[in-house]
């Protein structure tokens, strides 16, 4: 079933694709006109023609009441407090490590299911049901009144996509944003990943977010501060012709699924909170083609390009140790990875490429 819908078959008069309420015309239509495709000899995917659409979404799936569950799950409220500190106990970060692991391992079997065909809200399914075989909550569910378990952001979604009844089609990229509450914490990671066959364009463009990702986290230092995570990475996307998303932002997780300190992923040279021992915190920085604004479709939740060109994302959630920074949410078929200073058992900075699976 054709759940997309392509700019050429758009009348002035139609409803606009962003679910604004208004017509095409008075909406996306100019600015659609003056996006140029890219060429290439590749022989681009039909998917890549097309833009996203919104599709059914199926009601809220439940949970079993022996899980343990987050404070907003029922009421669907919000725990974010921006000036709350996420310090944890000893205990509380050998149980967030546990709880990383889990997350990863139900991101793992999200990424195994992606193939042409499937829908995201497929996607939603494999994750609920990982995170309950799991012991733990979906922790977006409800989040806010967000109706899913996971958020899946395809081609131009730059974040929060709300899993629907849409196909994926060969050559579409999809973002996999898992968080799972267990032991009492929050535990957060996302890959995005490739559809099938993608032209070399967005290929690109995933190799070149995750290896700004990874730069990010290896400027991670007890006593630097937060806004090198950001130089660094906005650093390595300008010079491959991409841009940082300023609205989003990395955040500490732990007790709280957001939580002080935010993380920018671009350079503020305003910011100057200090890195210390025991932090927690996500590395997420989400990198778009073209311009970095965007704009949020009527859902309330769905934030697109504001140029309508593709998106990805990767992230991590890190540990600050006395020495480096303990990246939790490693695949378990990567080694644990360390990211420190003077200690021949720890990974150095400059190697941690070699230590993990390139993309």
């Amino acid at each position: 079933m054709e759940n997309r819908i392509t700019i050429k078959k758009l009348g002035r008069n139609d409803p606009c694709w962003c679910d604004s309420g208004k017509k095409y015309k008075k909406c996306h239509m100019t600015q659609d006109m003056s996006i140029k495709r890219p060429q290439s000899s590749f022989n681009l995917p039909v998917a890549s023609k097309h833009l996203i659409s919104k599709g059914q979404i199926s009601p809220l799936r439940a949970v079993p009441a022996h899980i343990k569950r987050p404070n907003y799950a029922e009421n669907g409220g919000d725990e974010t407090e921006s000036s709350m500190q996420n310090k944890l106990s000893s205990q509380e970060i050998e149980q967030m490590r546990l709880t990383c692991r889990a997350a990863r391992r139900v991101l793992d079997k999200a990424i195994k299911a992606v193939r042409p065909g499937i829908t995201t809200d497929y996607l939603d399914a494999v994750v609920h049901e990982a995170c309950i075989a799991e012991g733990g909550y979906p922790s977006p569910l409800n989040y806010n009144g967000f109706p899913k378990s996971v958020c899946t952001s395809v081609n131009e979604v730059i974040c929060h996509g709300i899993p629907d009844d849409r196909p994926l089609e060969n050559g579409d990229i999809v973002n996999i944003d898992v968080t799972i509450f267990l032991n009492g914490l929050h535990g957060d990671c996302s890959e995005t990943v490739p559809v099938g066959n993608i032209e070399p364009e967005s290929q690109n463009l995933l190799a070149v977010v995750y290896e700004s990702m990874m730069r990010g986290i290896a400027a991670i230092k007890p006593d630097g501060l937060l806004r090198d995570i950001g130089r660094a990475i906005e650093t390595y996307v300008k010079k491959h012709g991409y841009s940082v998303v300023r609205a989003y932002c990395g955040h500490g997780i732990g007790r709280h699924f957001h939580c002080s300190p935010t993380i920018p992923h671009f350079y503020n040279p305003e910011e100057y909170t200090k890195i210390k021992p025991g932090m927690v915190f996500t590395v997420e920085p989400m990198v778009n083609m073209g311009t970095w604004k965007h704009t949020i479709w009527k859902d309330g939740w769905t934030a697109v390009t504001l140029d309508l060109k593709r998106s990805a994302q990767f992230e991590h959630t890190v540990l600050v140790a006395q020495d480096g920074v303990d990246i939790l949410t490693l695949s378990e078929k990567q080694s644990q990875l360390f990211l420190g200073q003077n200690n021949k058992n720890h990974t150095r900075q400059e190697d941690y490429a070699s230590s993990i699976d390139m993309v």
